[in-house]
């Protein structure tokens, strides 16, 4: 399963392809994220017209400073939307700082709470913003639908804070890339019972596609790779993330086509 993607995004003019070669490769389920009110209804358009894929909705750091009162009143009725299965992506980005800090962090306090009242499981987005993210979360704890550090970017002990939150780690195509030795060790240490994985496509390509487009199908190297740094093989990894985005996401509850 491929716990976050894009795939609204206009990196994927050839979209029912990409999902296309997901299926043919066993990716039976597809999350889309939205990063705005625009691109969250376009998610929710796509989990409505193709089988296998569901959508989160809500805004990212970067465009909260474009988010109006009545968008959020508009996510919160998207939400509701059977083939809405979390709330996200929102969190903090102290790496390109699109929005000022302090609107960052009260744009993401209003957003935890809006999940939480909708009782949706979070998806959380974390860009050297560590200290903040986890004072926010613990502030707002506990969490009972629990949710998603999502392309997990921080180092063992952070790892271990966020899965005793109750929230599990999503590991990225990242950590096929040589040099990611902080997140192999992740990868490779933390609870399989704690760990989604993702493309984060369009972004993100794992080797050997590294510097091109990221897709859903890619979703297998990343399973690949945490199967060798476990020393267990793929399907075990694949059997266990799956089920456990299955149970976070309530996917359960989602019919076979939209």
């Amino acid at each position: 399963m491929d716990s976050h993607c894009h795939l609204d995004m206009a990196d994927y003019p050839d979209r029912r392809e990409v999902i296309r070669r997901a299926q043919g490769a066993g990716v039976g389920w597809i999350v889309s994220v939205g990063i705005d009110l625009e691109s969250s209804l376009a998610a929710l358009r796509l989990a409505e017209t193709y089988p296998g894929l569901v959508c989160a909705v809500g805004v990212h750091p970067h465009y909260v400073g474009q988010a109006e009162e009545g968008h959020y009143r508009q996510l919160a009725a998207l939400a509701r939307h059977p083939r809405v299965v979390a709330y996200g992506e929102i969190g903090l980005d102290y790496v390109k700082n699109h929005a000022p800090r302090p609107a960052q962090l009260d744009h993401f306090r209003r957003q935890i709470e809006l999940a939480k009242g909708l009782d949706l499981p979070l998806i959380i987005h974390d860009r050297e913003a560590h200290a903040d993210v986890m004072a926010g979360l613990r502030a707002a704890a506990p969490f009972p639908r629990g949710g998603v550090m999502h392309c997990y970017s921080g180092d063992i002990k952070l790892a271990a804070e966020v899965v005793e939150l109750g929230f599990h780690l999503s590991i990225p195509g990242i950590v096929t890339f040589a040099k990611a030795e902080v997140l192999q060790e992740v990868a490779r240490t933390i609870p399989l019972t704690s760990m989604l994985i993702e493309t984060d496509g369009p972004y993100l390509a794992p080797v050997p596609f590294r510097g091109q487009r990221n897709e859903p199908a890619y979703v297998l190297y990343t399973a690949a790779k945490v199967a060798e740094l476990r020393q267990i093989s793929i399907d075990e990894v694949a059997r266990q993330t799956t089920a456990n985005a299955v149970a976070l996401f309530r996917l359960d509850r989602q019919a076979a086509t939209p």
